[in-house]
């Protein structure tokens, strides 16, 4: 059995997106030949909401080894808040500690706190062991460069040179890439030729019914963020917002703001739950949602709760609600890998997204709900949002291909990263 070394910064109980790929596959790498190791920092240096039940989806003969960070009290003084930044001594020291006693076949960085990838060339020198870098988001990006400064995330302009800088030291030795969007590897090969001769490969994040059986072990523990009522429809979004969806936020409440003229006993009935909209620390999150509204003068029928919630405690929700909406971004390469929670919901859903996203072209190959895509025009827009609505009020049976749906399961989508595992391994001893 082949051994594969994770670094994963956040790992279970944090609740963080970028490690659920990794927390997802672990019960599966053992079937396909490969046994896996993570690498984490300890949760008291996190900063994020943590979620103690993500512990039980994670198999007990996982060895996790842990690492501190430099406390945040004290780097913010530099302004040094990265986790990778200030966990990236002790990676250094930890990994080459495990690397020293035991034989591993590859390093798989799977996070988006992208600094700690530049390891991945210091390890292979120094131990001869290749490495995969999980492009979940972009590294380097220049999609902020011509926005205005208000709508750029803080410290961008720190952020955009350090990036730059590194990006290139972890891409020059890196042996295999995997990216959850095929733009992402496309910008890599063009800044990095020689990347079009190693292994990569374009895998989504992974679904998994076991999560939705431990939310409803546990449902009494959490509590819904809407009430029920016979008169509404709450219609529920659990996720980040940010300005980057505003534009699909827009083309919603517009097909919104006609129904309440056209038909308004139905839409009258609508309630939108917009929840854990903000990663910033709990009670900071700017709203994102809310000022939309207002902006359309729909901010009756709309509440925001920027506090992120428990992954769980997210299930709940979306399990629970009349009706489900997912948004996407403006990026044409983003992947809305939250989707597929939405999709194993059995809810009827609405998703508006780029018409070139994949999450677009799954929502389709799935049958997976009513789909609004950027390139409609305002009466098909509506048309689908009408169709949605009516589907709920009438209680209408909800209708999803699950045999196509298998593809994209967390166990199919390990097969395909040990897959890419294997090439590497081959490729690397050329």
């Amino acid at each position: 059995m082949k051994k594969v070394l994770i670094i994963s910064p956040h790992f279970p109980p944090t609740n963080s997106a970028d490690m659920q790929r990794i927390r997802m596959s672990l019960p599966y790498f053992k079937d396909y030949n490969w046994e896996a190791q993570v690498v984490t920092v300890e949760e008291i240096y996190v900063d994020m909401v943590k979620d103690e039940l993500l512990l039980d989806s994670v198999p007990n003969y996982i060895k996790i080894h842990k690492v501190p960070a430099f406390s945040k009290k004290w780097t913010r003084k530099i302004g040094l808040g990265s986790l990778a930044l200030r966990s990236m001594w002790f990676y250094k020291n930890k990994v080459n500690q495990i690397l020293s006693t035991e034989n591993f076949d590859l390093i798989y960085f799977s996070t988006t706190e992208f600094p700690l990838c530049i390891l991945g060339a210091y390890w292979k020198k120094k131990f001869n062991i290749p490495y995969v870098i999980d492009m979940q988001d972009p590294w380097h990006n220049e999609y902020y460069n011509n926005k205005p400064r208000s709508q750029r995330p803080k410290k961008h302009w720190f952020s955009y040179r350090l990036h730059k800088f590194l990006e290139p030291i972890a891409m020059k030795k890196v042996d295999g890439i995997i990216s959850v969007s095929k733009k992402y590897i496309d910008v890599l090969q063009l800044r990095y030729p020689h990347i079009n001769e190693i292994p990569k490969g374009v895998i989504t994040f992974g679904a998994n019914d076991l999560d939705f059986k431990i939310a409803e072990k546990r449902a009494e523990e959490f509590q819904l963020k809407y009430k029920k009522a016979e008169n509404f429809i709450n219609l529920v979004y659990v996720g980040r917002g940010g300005f980057d969806m505003q534009y699909a936020l827009k083309i919603l409440f517009k097909a919104f703001k006609t129904g309440l003229t056209l038909n308004f006993e139905l839409f009258n009935k609508i309630r939108f739950y917009f929840i854990g909209t903000s990663y910033a620390p709990k009670n900071q999150g700017i709203p994102t949602i809310s000022p939309i509204a207002k902006e359309l003068n729909v901010e009756k029928y709309v509440s925001e709760s920027t506090d992120r919630i428990g992954f769980y405690e997210s299930l709940h929700q979306l399990k629970n609600a009349d009706g489900l909406i997912i948004l996407g971004s403006n990026d044409i390469g983003y992947t809305a890998s939250k989707l597929y929670p939405y999709i194993m919901a059995k809810k009827h859903l609405l998703g508006i997204f780029n018409n070139q996203s994949s999450a677009a072209h799954i929502m389709k190959d799935c049958d997976a709900g009513n789909l609004i895509t950027f390139n409609l025009d305002k009466k098909a827009i509506y048309n689908q949002l009408l169709n949605y609505l009516l589907k709920i009020n009438e209680q209408q049976p909800v209708e999803i291909n699950f045999e196509k749906f298998e593809p994209y399961t967390a166990d199919y989508m390990t097969k395909l990263q040990t897959n890419l595992f294997n090439e590497v391994i081959k490729y690397s001893e050329i």
